[in-house]
């Protein structure tokens, strides 16, 4: 499996939006997704980390290549402050 973490810093009072559009995107999940998780940090309103697992590498770069997966980024990115802060790599475990 093959996944990517990101850190991504809403735009002030956007964090109702960012979530609707999340939750939106996330009812259609991309072929060979695993898993995707958001969360919220308690520290900062307007942080998020995401982690998504695809099950392969050849997979995730499929989608994130996209046309779809372009336009959703789009949409989100118009909600951050920058860019996401992206690690991507191979799962090693997952429970």
């Amino acid at each position: 499996m093959y996944g990517s973490v990101s850190r991504w810093r809403v735009k002030e009072g956007k964090q109702g939006e960012l979530e609707a559009l999340v939750a939106e995107i996330s009812a259609h999940p991309y072929p060979g997704s695993r898993a995707l998780t958001v969360y919220h940090s308690d520290g900062d309103p307007r942080e998020y980390w995401v982690a998504g697992v695809f099950e392969s590498r050849e997979v995730y770069t499929s989608n994130s290549a996209s046309p779809e997966t372009t336009g959703n980024y789009h949409r989100i990115r118009d909600l951050l402050e920058s860019d996401p802060e992206w690690h991507d790599g191979e799962v090693i475990v997952s429970v």
